[in-house]
């Protein structure tokens, strides 16, 4: 079944792509054989249908003409359904394939996959492998997020979004509507940007705080999209990436290495712990709750308060 069903297909693309004239759909199916034995009009136009559809999921650029009867006829014009010379260096198909593992857990993962096939086709280096590994340690971009492929395609469609979103401070979620710009993945975790129309400002969102479906809205955006989307900056700051203080906390022993890796300073203080100074920023409350019973925040006040009021309301669920 498969076999007839691809030489189907490459029938229907051989006289698509052969002929200088549009072709209509009874010229088609006079001209392949598989159309001939199709048992009646309603089961040819199914299927002719489907094909038609499964060839331009393929990549083939099909026309529909209308002459002045009009009737509708079909072709695939050669100079439209031909790629520029493909030249990629090795690293630029790392990169494509790096890319593409990107969906390895989403639904598109197999339109992924085909993209690169047909590069391959139009002239990827035989001696290159998108997928393969270029070093001792090999990156992965996870999507468990179930939010992640609404908000991708709301982002390039320009569609406004509705999502119940809940704070590391708030015990219940709350509405937000949203109207995306991009998403990025930061530290192993992935971010929208956009414009929150309910604060009237830019806000980021972090996907694994997004509870139920997204929802998508009609209408155009109300605020410009920037030209550069800082997703990236915008959360680093929030984490303390660019802050101009320090605080200090305590920290078991063996444990919290992220911590100590930003650490200014790190003081021994016996019977398992250790006393670290750390740039402090916008967001270190959230990072430090993440580490629970290994911090204590001495100083300054307003960060250990901050902290402080983030584990009860983890506490209250």
């Amino acid at each position: 079944m498969a076999i007839a069903k691809a030489e189907r297909l490459m029938n229907l693309a051989l006289c698509l792509l052969g002929t200088r004239r549009p072709l209509s759909k009874r010229e088609l199916r006079e001209s392949i054989e598989a159309y001939l034995e199709a048992g009646s009009d309603d089961s040819f136009n199914r299927m002719f249908e489907r094909d038609k559809d499964d060839l331009r999921e393929l990549g083939l650029v099909i026309e529909t003409v209308e002459n002045l009867d009009g009737d509708v006829g079909y072709l695939a014009r050669r100079d439209s359904n031909r790629l520029p010379p493909i030249t990629l260096d090795a690293e630029e198909a790392a990169a494509l394939g790096l890319a593409a593992k990107v969906w390895q857990q989403a639904r598109l993962a197999g339109a992924a996959s085909g993209a690169l096939q047909k590069l391959r086709a139009a002239g990827l280096p035989e001696d290159v492998d998108p997928y393969g590994a270029h070093g001792a340690l090999e990156p992965r971009i996870p999507v468990h997020e179930a939010a992640f492929e609404p908000l991708m395609l709301a982002c390039r469609d320009r569609r406004p979004v509705v999502f119940e979103y809940r704070k590391a401070t708030a015990a219940r979620p709350e509405t937000r509507h949203v109207e995306p710009w991009a998403l990025e993945c930061w530290r192993g975790h992935w971010y929208l940007a956009g414009w929150d129309r309910d604060r009237g400002a830019e806000r980021v969102f972090r996907l694994s705080r997004i509870t139920g479906k997204v929802r998508s809205r009609s209408g155009r955006f109300t605020a410009e999209v920037p030209d550069v989307v800082t997703v990236r900056e915008t959360v680093a700051s929030w984490a303390g990436e660019t802050a101009d203080r320090s605080a200090l906390i305590r920290l078991r022993t063996d444990a919290g290495y992220p911590l100590r890796a930003k650490a200014t300073s790190v003081r021994e203080l016996g019977d398992g712990w250790d006393e670290l100074e750390i740039p402090y920023g916008h967001g270190l409350d959230a990072w430090l709750v993440e580490f629970g019973p290994d911090v204590v925040v001495l100083e300054p006040a307003e960060l250990r308060a901050d902290v402080v009021d983030r584990l009860r309301a983890v506490a209250k669920g």
